[in-house]
């Protein structure tokens, strides 16, 4: 039974959540997800992408969205939510029609 609470997926979920990153998003980071640690105010998402990733800011997150659990987020004006564990955010690029 040991091996069993070992592999259970909400214990591999404690304590951070995931972040996916998207086309431009992914090239910069070199990854298309990655575990952080929660909870985490979404006011210090993008300071810690930069600390993470410098330049991201300025090249990539500044014409992304971002979603927290499936839901577009603003940064400025959601920043009092709140990332908890276990949660999913995407970095998500515009996307081009044409």
């Amino acid at each position: 039974m040991a091996s069993n609470s070992e592999k259970d997926p909400g214990s591999a979920l404690a304590g951070a959540f995931t972040i996916h990153y998207f086309a431009t998003a992914s090239q910069y980071t070199s990854k298309n997800t990655e575990r952080l640690p929660a909870p985490l105010p979404l006011s210090e998402l993008y300071p810690l992408l930069e600390e993470r990733y410098p330049g991201i800011r300025e090249k990539v997150l500044g014409s992304c969205g971002v979603s927290l659990e499936s839901e577009y987020v603003d940064i400025q004006e959601d920043a009092d939510k709140v990332i908890h564990a276990g949660d999913e955010v995407a970095i998500i690029p515009p996307v081009s029609s044409g």
